[in-house]
């Protein structure tokens, strides 16, 4: 039996990594979190798991008209499913640029088209699209993956304009890399070259690195707690120091030095 006196939140892609943990942190924070899964997972204390797959429209339909029938309103949903993809961008077909983007930018669409009218009809609610710092800097071997999280912080800042005067708000989290499963919804290109095969695997091997080292899943999830229940959000949240500093990069240094930064980040042949 769900409370009524609490807020009601959904969270894309909470079955492992860096959504669940955010379904866990909100349903502590006092949500009652219903989180999918594209496949049946067992819910947990506070947290409902449902089905869904993004890219189907009426999946996502099903989904709000689901949470409704159960909990009446939602106030709150977290984009947070995504796929990643790893190559040279002249190593991925369009059809799997197309998946990726129908993924991680059209899906966030479905959910938030689907949500805007029970929203709008309670004059309240907030929307937080899990970003990237890679939606603020190119990444060598994830262009179409970087393209996509440019493409929701210019989708989500858009949105918050046209929406607030219903009572909604559209936020951005920017997360790091994050300590999850590196092989956790990573595709590869479908069409490798040889002549990329050397500056690939280096590219691999350094995101490994990365990763290893990378934030824990807690430190996005107090963060998209925060996005979430601030009185005056702001529109985006950095999620963690690598963030912060990356943010600070691309807004205060002129480009020609952030070239050069990111070329010895990524640390690529001169």
């Amino acid at each position: 039996m769900i409370d009524r006196n609490k807020k009601i939140a959904l969270v894309t892609g909470a079955s492992s990594g860096i959504g669940l943990v955010t379904a866990q942190s909100l349903a502590k924070a006092g949500y009652y979190v219903f989180g999918t899964s594209r496949k049946k997972v067992a819910g947990k204390p506070g947290i409902a798991m449902l089905i869904c797959d993004v890219t189907d429209e009426g999946s996502v339909q099903a989904l709000i008209a689901e949470i409704l029938q159960q909990a009446g309103r939602i106030d709150l949903v977290v984009n947070n499913a995504g796929i990643g993809l790893l190559g040279g961008a002249e190593e991925s077909s369009i059809a799997q640029a197309k998946r990726l983007f129908d993924v991680n930018v059209f899906g966030v669409a479905r959910v938030v088209n689907a949500v805007l009218p029970v929203m709008r009809k309670q004059q309240s609610g907030r929307i937080v699209n899990m970003s990237s710092i890679l939606g603020l800097i190119p990444s060598p071997y994830n262009a179409f993956y970087a393209s996509t999280k440019h493409a929701i912080e210019g989708y989500s800042e858009s949105l918050d304009h046209e929406v607030r005067n219903f009572g909604i708000r559209v936020v951005l989290v920017q997360p790091g890399v994050t300590r999850t499963s590196f092989e956790e919804n990573l595709a590869r290109a479908d069409q490798p070259l040889p002549v990329y095969d050397a500056e690939r695997a280096r590219s691999e091997a350094l995101m490994r690195k990365w990763v290893e080292a990378g934030d824990a899943p807690q430190v996005v999830a107090d963060v998209v707690v925060k996005a979430a229940t601030a009185k005056k959000p702001k529109l985006r949240y950095s999620a963690g120091k690598q963030s912060r500093q990356v943010r600070s990069l691309r807004r205060f240094m002129p480009e020609r030095l952030v070239d050069r930064i990111l070329h010895k980040v990524n640390e690529i042949p001169a």
